[in-house]
């Protein structure tokens, strides 16, 4: 599957305005009279920095344009968090700027990647005014401040189909409540997680139609993954790489033999928690971003 490269939004943004602005100079049109929706459709593509910084000051067109909720389908608070806005994150106004984002999508966003400091409130905001979601990144702070009220969030995103945890201590009650509500779920993230036989277990009973499985860097043993492996029949991907607790050998690639892509490189019986890293993305999730 090819991963969607969100754009860098200055360079994005400055070229998308020159090739704009060289076609209305070739035209002889002015600014206004560029066709909303084609305008709409670039400034999708430019980030959600240059929508708060860039575009709402080139022109009226630009600054109606870049409140479309189309412009406001993937929201990054990551990204925000370490650029130029990250003061919002600092000042006690975190809650009131993340509502003030997710307003903008009137209820059209399909993934959200939540930020470092997000309040309570704010997450069960964005559970009741984004019904249409898609893909959820949860940072492993979130997990640890927030693991009681995250799996009675489920039930809100019933179109949910990636998601991306840290260290949650309580993901079986996450998995059983994706599985009673999000009947198109395919793709979970969960590296650097303690993946015990009951955690194992609950992927088998809860999420037997997973397809994209990413736990690198995992604690986890034979039997578990053994266990992932015979009772997961639809996986296209298993990304067990550099995980204590077991060590791949003729045995495992058989039971994994079903799966196109089963990495399992760098894994060992016992190693050095403190080269446990994060290799997966936070800005990307295969699939929902690359449609």
């Amino acid at each position: 599957m090819h991963k969607h490269n969100i754009l860098s939004s200055s360079s994005s943004l400055h070229s998308v305005s020159y090739i704009l602005d060289l076609q209305l100079q070739m035209s002889a049109r002015k600014w206004e009279d560029l066709n909303m929706d084609c305008l709409v459709n670039v400034l999708t593509r430019v980030g959600i920095e240059s929508l708060l910084l860039g575009a709402p000051f080139v022109c009226q067109s630009w600054y109606k344009a870049s409140l479309h909720p189309s412009c406001w389908q993937i929201i990054n608070f990551q990204k925000i968090e370490r650029g130029p806005l990250s003061w919002y994150f600092y000042d006690g106004i975190t809650t009131e700027f993340i509502k003030s984002i997710i307003n903008r999508s009137r209820g059209n966003a399909t993934a959200v990647w939540l930020p470092n400091d997000c309040t309570k409130e704010a997450l069960r905001y964005i559970a009741d005014e984004c019904p249409a979601l898609k893909a959820l990144c949860l940072s492993d702070n979130l997990c640890y401040r927030y693991y009681s009220v995250i799996p009675e969030l489920i039930s809100k995103w019933k179109n949910l189909e990636e998601l991306r945890l840290g260290r949650l201590s309580n993901m079986e009650k996450v998995f059983e409540e994706i599985n009673c509500h999000c009947k198109n779920f395919h793709w979970l993230c969960a590296s650097g997680a303690n993946i015990e036989r009951d955690t194992a277990s609950a992927i088998v009973t809860f999420l037997p139609k997973i397809k994209y499985l990413y736990m690198r860097n995992a604690n986890i043993d034979r039997e578990s993954l053994e266990m992932i492996l015979q009772g997961c029949k639809e996986l296209v991907l298993l990304d067990a790489r550099d995980c204590v607790g077991y060590e791949c050998d003729d045995q495992l690639l058989m039971l994994a033999s079903h799966i196109n892509n089963f990495q399992h490189e760098g894994s060992s019986l016992f190693g050095d928690e403190d080269e446990w890293g994060e290799h997966i993305s936070l800005d990307s999730f295969d699939g929902i971003l690359s449609e």
